[in-house]
């Protein structure tokens, strides 16, 4: 009797492994799903119209590309609905003027790329935006769902390469995961520490049915039961694949997390400063990002009064000429200062890793991003409050909590007054006359003096552009893009192509060391032409006794310019009493809607000497 128990309850827990394990096998089918949710099979519609529509309801104006028939349904979709397809030369550039939108405008900057080959070429420009914090959406073509690592055209693992770099990565399978899997990528891209997003689309999820039908039929198929069963999978794979393919689904926006200060946090901080007699305030790019406005972190600023060096993407948050805003010696100022606000700011390479700042500041930390904000805090530095949450947001409300309170004017205005005397000596320098061709500190103050109020400069290189850092001011909030931390040449075609499109009435100053794109689009383009490789070849010579690498040619780029139909200006030093003239010349060319360029033949100073670029 209990052996007639015992196989009856083994029988049991078989039948429920088998019961359990067809369940699963029909799941994993879509045979269930199937059985709820039919396929249209005369439907025109293709996968490409369900990623526009979420790009539209996102607000999505622009989607850059490089085209290939993976894609094809994504940019024509987008088209229809009226946004903007943007085509470019090269992938990178395609994410570089992405970015440059998403830092802009405070959306997602979206790319669409094809498989294999386009999408490896986007690896620098979507770890370029991981490093800069910046919201991007790369969409990528692949190969078909079934014929993935079989040799298909242009198929690798896109996913293995992508995952390091993005905050999200998902590969479509159905066309009706297209939808939810584009709403989620969105809100992931702006919620917490901004950040690039990848979604993988295989060929047959865009293309209409009656297309990709025909690429399921067997023409030989096995005979007998090996025929039948592979001619079922098949069906059945493209019947899944379409199954509740154009029901309604939501296409509106997701809600997007953002990290904030607590109220005690702020009141701890709102102590700290309002004890302080020697604040200073180091704003990092992060402090311009949604949802605060950069005008109302300007006006908090201005509120506190304390002295700021803006780096990143937060150059130009007080304007030209603010009387807190401090741009030299920087290192001498956080020696003397009693509190430090780190806002966005990170201490790596750029604050030498936190050793710049004196042990004995109280330190306020903040940002989205956990490791950024304790990034070697075990070694040189120790904040005294660490706050994990949004920059701006955090200053709006300290200069609201500190209302009625300013930092002693008379440290600023110390500060203030250094700053004088170091720009004082750098246009002094700017006089001098360079062994050959014309001064680059005198081209940058040049061009400085004469630029557009609502001018956008687009750092894109070396030495040129690194002196360009120190003398340059931008007019007002959200008018300097540089590449970043991780300092990437060839930024400068892409950001200034997204810069245009996004303040279509500034004037767009693109600066190169050498031509690493070609402008499209009408900006001008500022080329420091020395010839070499200066950054590098400033140290590497003394240091290692030899110029390899470094040296180049005069290239003649003013032609280049001609030839994709701008217009080109060779500068050297016979021009230098016109210099004005000729960059005046180059902006009424701009306004008229063509892009300029000018070769400007440059020659050696010591100005950034001891900058060791590793």
């Amino acid at each position: 009797m209990q052996s007639c128990e015992v196989i009856c309850t083994v029988l049991g827990y078989s039948a429920c492994i088998v019961v359990g394990g067809l369940l699963f096998a029909a799941y994993k089918l879509g045979l269930l799903y199937q059985l709820l949710h039919k396929v249209e099979t005369k439907s025109p519609r293709h996968g490409g119209e369900s990623v526009a529509e979420v790009l539209r309801a996102h607000g999505v104006k622009y989607v850059f590309t490089l085209v290939g028939g993976h894609i094809s349904p994504i940019l024509v979709a987008c088209e229809k609905l009226g946004i903007r397809i943007v085509d470019t030369r090269h992938e990178a550039t395609a994410v570089f003027a992405a970015d440059a939108v998403a830092r802009l405008s405070g959306t997602v900057g979206v790319a669409a790329v094809t498989a294999g080959p386009g999408l490896t070429n986007t690896v620098t420009a979507v770890k370029n935006a991981q490093m800069a914090e910046s919201p991007l959406l790369l969409l990528g073509g692949a190969a078909g769902t079934l014929l993935q690592g079989r040799g298909a055209l242009q198929d690798i693992d896109q996913m293995s390469l992508f995952k390091p770099l993005c905050k999200f990565c998902a590969s479509i399978r159905t066309v009706r995961e297209i939808v939810p899997t584009v709403r989620k990528a969105l809100s992931i891209a702006q919620s917490g520490t901004p950040g690039p997003v990848f979604i993988e689309f295989p060929i047959d999820t865009l293309y209409p049915y009656h297309l990709v039908s025909q690429e399921f039929g067997v023409k030989n198929p096995p005979k007998g039961l090996m025929g039948k069963i592979l001619a079922w999978y098949l069906h059945n794979h493209l019947m899944n694949l379409f199954a509740g393919a154009w029901e309604t689904r939501d296409v509106s926006p997701l809600p997007v997390h953002i990290p904030q200060a607590t109220d005690d946090q702020v009141q701890k901080c709102i102590e700290l400063v309002s004890r302080a007699k020697k604040p200073v305030i180091l704003l990092g790019s992060q402090a311009t990002l949604p949802p605060t406005p950069v005008d109302n972190i300007r006006q908090a600023l201005e509120d506190l009064g304390i002295p700021c060096f803006l780096g990143g993407m937060s150059r130009g948050m007080l304007g030209k000429n603010s009387p807190i805003h401090i741009r030299q010696n920087r290192r001498d100022a956080l020696k003397e200062a009693d509190v430090v606000l780190l806002a966005g700011t990170v201490c790596d390479f750029r604050l030498s890793y936190g050793r710049v700042l004196n042990r004995r500041s109280k330190i306020i930390a903040v940002n989205r991003d956990r490791t950024q904000l304790l990034k070697n805090s075990d070694m040189f530095w120790k904040p005294t409050i660490a706050i994990q949450g949004d920059a701006g947001s955090f200053l709006v409300r300290l200069s609201k909590g500190l209302q009625g309170h300013r930092c002693p004017e008379e440290w600023p205005q110390s500060l203030k007054a250094g700053d004088v005397t170091k720009e004082n000596a750098n246009r002094a320098k700017a006089d001098e006359k360079t062994e050959h061709h014309l001064n680059p500190l005198k081209v940058i103050h040049c061009v400085d003096e004469l630029m557009d109020e609502d001018s956008i400069i687009v750092a894109d290189g070396g030495d040129f552009v690194g002196s360009a850092a120190y003398i340059m001011r931008p007019r007002g909030p959200l008018r300097w893009l540089d590449p970043g931390a991780f300092g990437t040449l060839g930024v400068g075609g892409g950001f200034a192509l997204g810069a245009k499109l996004c303040r279509p009435e500034s004037e767009v100053s693109l600066w190169f060391s050498g031509l690493s794109d070609s402008p499209f689009t009408p900006v001008i383009a500022v080329v420091g032409n020395d010839a070499c490789w200066s950054q590098i070849s400033r140290e590497q010579v003394p240091i290692l006794g030899s110029n390899v690498a470094c040296g180049l040619a005069f290239t003649d780029y003013h032609i280049v310019a001609d030839g994709y139909g701008g217009k080109g200006y060779l500068v050297g030093r016979e021009d230098e009493h016109r210099l004005s003239d000729i960059i005046k010349q180059a902006q009424k060319e701009t306004r008229e809607g063509r892009a300029t360029l000018l070769n400007v033949l440059i020659g050696k100073t010591n100005f950034r000497e001891g900058s060791i670029s590793v």
